[in-house]
């Protein structure tokens, strides 16, 4: 339990109009103070401040990387149960409510749409664009590892990309469904999955930000570098969860912490890296549990990133 004059400043903290806005967006998941700063239209400087204090009450939890700073909700302590007794409380139809939501919507798609541009862009290379800086052979190796010789029924690849995932866990699954939102990188997918003789899987264009729970449910649900294009990752895991059958499991490839700010300016990166913590947060929030993690440094010393796999178990599973 807190003293008083702590309880009074975390009262203080949330008792104000811009902050308690900030709790409620920060509710619907991660963003950045550059990402906060549009949607309330209010000046960096002063978002930051709000946030500061936000931060300091144990209302809320900040991330830096690299130049940018992410926020979410705190994940635990009398400042988290505070701030979701009282988003929970939010009329959703006040009029602020409804503009800052409205203005959360419009950056998450003008942040996807410049993705999908550049994904169009490097289509026909993007699998020569992650051998330089990934070890990918390793890592692919690895995964198929994690199945332990298993052959599931339906495993669900998120962002698929090339399909490069659905060819190397081919002898893995009975039916496999690539999902991605570039019609570009869904014809080079399809191609190599006709090349390759693999018929019992499928691509198709679809908005892996906002899933159909009738695609599913899924044995096994792969995530291979995908969650740093988002600025939530913990938004798009919880949705990726509601694919999954009871005892179901997800396969997530991605970069460990890294200050390449490069990526974000050039390669539409949102999230530098996620780290142990940030996931385990993240699983947590969905119902999940990570049953491993693994790493692979990179073999290209001038890059110095290092790959994660992740194995994430539905909690309901029985071993």
């Amino acid at each position: 339990m807190s003293g008083l004059g702590k309880l009074v400043n975390v009262l203080k903290a949330a008792g104000e109009d811009t902050r308690l806005r900030l709790l409620a967006l920060l509710a619907d998941g991660d963003h950045s103070v550059k990402d906060l700063t549009e949607i309330l239209d209010q000046s960096q400087p002063r978002v930051s401040r709000h946030l500061k204090l936000l931060a300091d009450a144990g209302l809320v939890q900040r991330h830096a990387e690299g130049a940018w700073a992410y926020y979410r909700l705190a994940p635990e302590g009398q400042g988290a149960d505070l701030a979701r007794w009282l988003t929970s409380r939010v009329d959703p139809n006040d009029p602020d409510r409804r503009r800052d939501r409205a203005r959360q919507e419009e950056a998450r798609a003008e942040q996807q749409a410049l993705a999908a541009d550049y994904f169009a862009k490097v289509a026909d290379s993007w699998d020569l664009l992650k051998t330089l800086h990934v070890p990918e052979a390793a890592v692919e190796a690895a995964v198929l590892e994690e199945l332990g010789g298993r052959r599931v029924d339906l495993l669900i690849d998120l962002g698929t990309g090339t399909g490069r995932m659905l060819e190397v866990l081919a002898p893995a699954y009975d039916r496999g469904i690539g999902l991605d939102s570039s019609r570009e990188m869904l014809a080079v997918a399809r191609s190599r999955l006709a090349a390759g003789s693999i018929a019992h899987a499928q691509v198709r264009l679809g908005d892996i930000a906002s899933l159909d729970p009738a695609i599913g449910p899924a044995d096994v649900v792969v995530i291979h570098q995908v969650l740093h294009y988002f600025d939530d990752p913990g938004r798009m895991l919880a949705q990726a969860r509601r694919l999954l059958k009871p005892g179901g499991e997800i396969l997530i490839v991605d970069f460990a912490p890294h200050d390449l700010e490069f990526l974000r300016t050039e390669h539409a990166h949102r999230r530098l890296g996620l780290s142990r913590e940030q996931m385990k947060d993240w699983a947590a929030s969905a119902g999940l549990d990570v049953l491993s993690m693994r790493e692979f440094p990179s073999d290209t010393k001038d890059r110095g990133l290092t790959v994660c796999l992740w194995h994430l178990g539905d909690r309901s599973r029985t071993d």
